[in-house]
C-alpha cells in the first residue's frame, strides 16, 4: 500500500464524517448507531443511503441538492471515502456522513425502516455467473433493503451496464415488486431528473466514450 493511501487511512480515523464500524460489533449484532442514527445527524430529517458510494460524489451532490435530507455513503475502500469526506468537511456539509464498511452489513448497521431511500450508482455488475450473489440487486440483497427501508421506500439503480440493468429488471418481474421507472438513456429521457443529473467521475468517462446510463426505480410491495 502507498505511503499516500496509508496517510488517508491514517486520516480517517479523525474524521467525524466517517464512520468505521468494529467487525465485532456488526457480527454480533451490537452496533452501537443501530437505530439511533437521527441521533447521530441531530435531526429528525429521512436518510438516504447510497451504496459503493466510492468518493462519494452523488452522496455530496444529493446533500447539496436536497439539505432536508440526510446522506450516508457506503464502501470499504477507505482511500476513496477520504475524497468524499474532504469535501464534507471543507463545505462544512452538515446533512451527509460516510461509513467504511463491507454492504453485506446493512442488516447489522440500521434498524428496521430506519432509510427511507437507497442509491446504488455505477456498481460492479459482477458477469460471471459464480459472482452472481455479489450483484447488488440480487434477490439476497433486495432481501437486505426491504428489511432496513420504509414501506414505501425506493431503491434506485444508476448503471452503465445494460447487463445489471436486464439482470435486475428481470429479478423484479418475478417478485413482488412494483417498477417505478425504467430507462436504458437517462440523458435522453423528458422530463429530466435532477438528481439523475449528477455525474461521478467514472460516468464522466462512460459518457466520454458514448455509453448510454441507464436508470432504475423501484419498490417493494
Amino acid at each position: 500500500m502507498s505511503r499516500t493511501k496509508l496517510k488517508k487511512l491514517d486520516k480517517l480515523k479523525t474524521m467525524p464524517q466517517v464512520i468505521q464500524p468494529d467487525r465485532k460489533q456488526l457480527l454480533d449484532d451490537n452496533f452501537p448507531v443501530k437505530g439511533n442514527w437521527i441521533k447521530k445527524f441531530q435531526n429528525n430529517n429521512p436518510i438516504i443511503l447510497e451504496l459503493g458510494c466510492g468518493k462519494g460524489e452523488y452522496s455530496v451532490g444529493l446533500a447539496k441538492m436536497y439539505p432536508e435530507f440526510n446522506y450516508i455513503g457506503i464502501d470499504i475502500k477507505g482511500s476513496r471515502i477520504y475524497s468524499g469526506a474532504e469535501i464534507v468537511n471543507k463545505e462544512n456539509l452538515k446533512n451527509i456522513l460516510f461509513i467504511r464498511t463491507q454492504i453485506e452489513h446493512l442488516e447489522s448497521i440500521f434498524s428496521q425502516e430506519e432509510i427511507c431511500e437507497i442509491w446504488i450508482t455505477f456498481p460492479d455488475p459482477q458477469i460471471k455467473f459464480n459472482r452472481r450473489k455479489k450483484r447488488l440487486t440480487h434477490p439476497d440483497m433486495l432481501k437486505k433493503y426491504k428489511s432496513i427501508l420504509i414501506k414505501s421506500g425506493v431503491v434506485n439503480l444508476k448503471t452503465d451496464s445494460l447487463f445489471l440493468h436486464g439482470y435486475t429488471l428481470g429479478i423484479l418481474e418475478q417478485g413482488p415488486y412494483c417498477i417505478i421507472k425504467s430507462t436504458h438513456d437517462v440523458y435522453n429521457r423528458e422530463p429530466r431528473d435532477s438528481r439523475l443529473e449528477i455525474k461521478t467521475y467514472y460516468e464522466t468517462m462512460f459518457l466520454n466514450n458514448n455509453q448510454p446510463i441507464s436508470y432504475l426505480s423501484f419498490s417493494f410491495l
